[in-house]
């Protein structure tokens, strides 16, 4: 039973428990005051009933549909960028890290902020083997349900220009959906020793 069910019946009870008073001119004056005041609790009910009718329904929430296989292409496509970064030993087109990225690199101290993180990278570079290139590979993504956090593992490897394997390893990496683009937020490598 309803609110408004209830409601009304409550009120048609309330107007039938009413004690009659008086004479018989009054019996008469009370059987038109009671049908007034059960005509007006039906009216009454009808329109609470109304009102409860069209009041709107909560919306639902709107799944989001999350495509993996999408987001680990993007990732992968950033991914690519990074690693051609250090190929062409320059770091003008970085838009890999957001502005409070916090750095893990193998070997170092927690790198704080992205010009910080950039300068890093200046001076690795300045190392970095002649004719050597970095290939990074997505494994693995985790997705937040709405799309705006991928936590990504993947594997690195550094090869001469012999194709040659100089350091391997795995890394860790969180991005971020900002302005409509994914910029990683913390990232962190290990290294492997490499086999023969």
């Amino acid at each position: 039973m309803g609110a408004a069910d209830q409601l009304t019946n409550n009120f048609v009870i309330f107007a039938l428990s009413m004690p009659f008073k008086g004479t018989v001119n009054n019996v008469n004056q009370n059987n038109t005051n009671m049908k007034s005041q059960i005509l007006k609790g039906i009216l009454f009910s009808c329109l609470l009933s109304l009102i409860f009718a069209c009041s709107p329904k909560k919306a639902e929430p709107v799944q989001v549909v999350i495509d993996k296989e999408q987001v680990k292409k993007e990732i992968q496509a950033i991914e690519n960028k990074f690693a051609a970064i250090y190929s062409h030993r320059n770091t003008d087109s970085l838009t890999y890290y957001a502005d409070d990225a916090v750095s893990y690199f193998v070997g170092q101290k927690p790198i704080a902020g992205k010009d910080s993180i950039h300068k890093y990278i200046e001076e690795e570079l300045m190392y970095f083997p002649e004719g050597a290139k970095l290939i990074n590979e997505t494994l693995e993504i985790f997705v937040t349900q709405d799309g705006n956090n991928v936590a990504e593992v993947g594997a690195y490897k550094m090869v001469d220009s012999a194709g040659v394997i100089i350091q391997n390893g795995h890394y860790f990496s969180f991005f971020a959906k900002r302005n409509g683009k994914y910029v990683c937020t913390r990232d962190m490598a290990t290294a492997h020793p490499v086999e023969n």
